[in-house]
């Protein structure tokens, strides 16, 4: 009884797998492309995110150089732009395209927009529910018949990672469109230069779709796991 159910997640959880890793090499193979690319202004991602900072009037948010790759992200409770050392000094369509990106973030904190809002409220919750539901999900599997309640207790701590995850999708996105709206509307780069960097942005957020496709199928099998236990 425990193992049908398990294999069933094992398979989603690969197919997803693959799916995301797919559309992940798609993305860095982009970004690779583009990162090729300098930018006519000669600007880094440094600059680039200084000034898109100073066009909205953000004076309270410094740009900073991280370790790492992909690690580029804002910090809402620091008010820091965290760009990884590739993107930090680079001067190419890549770098501009995730430098803006991560601003975007910071005007959406500046401007109190809503779903990162409620983003921001969540992490809490999903931070102890990531640490606990995978445990409470295999003891619900192998104590269906006789705890069905500790599969239940699991379902929606993995629904509020779910929930999470479908956030994040217009947080992403808008700090995107953010970003390519600013490039446009002050040309800082060249027509082919934009459209180079919403199209690394456009991978990069797909990135995310993925994710949040995959956790909610997850999460309907457990669903139906679930109600399909007596059967």
């Amino acid at each position: 009884m425990g193992t049908s159910p398990m294999m069933g997640a094992y398979v989603i959880g690969v197919v997803m797998m693959l799916v995301s890793w797919l559309v992940s090499q798609r993305m860095k193979s982009r970004f690779e492309k583009y990162s090729r690319t300098s930018l006519s202004n000669g600007m880094s991602g440094q600059e680039i995110a200084e000034r898109m900072l100073a066009d909205h009037g953000i004076t309270n948010v410094k740009v900073i150089s991280v370790k790492g790759q992909l690690t580029d992200h804002y910090n809402p409770a620091t008010h820091t732009v965290n760009l990884s050392e590739p993107v930090y000094h680079a001067r190419n369509a890549a770098a501009a395209a995730v430098a803006a990106h991560e601003v975007g973030h910071a005007v959406q904190h500046a401007t109190a927009y809503q779903w990162l809002n409620m983003r921001s409220k969540l992490v809490p919750v999903v931070s102890l529910a990531s640490q606990w539901m995978q445990w409470i999900l295999l003891g619900g599997i192998l104590l269906l018949n006789q705890f069905p309640q500790l599969l239940a207790a699991g379902i929606v701590l993995f629904a509020m990672t779910t929930l999470f995850s479908f956030i994040t999708l217009p947080v992403e996105y808008d700090a995107s469109n953010r970003a390519m709206a600013w490039m446009k509307r002050t040309g800082i780069v060249t027509s082919g230069e934009l459209a180079m960097s919403a199209d690394a942005l456009k991978w990069a957020a797909r990135t995310y779709v993925v994710a949040a496709i995959g956790s909610l199928a997850t999460l309907l099998y457990y669903v139906m796991v679930f109600t399909g236990r007596r059967r």
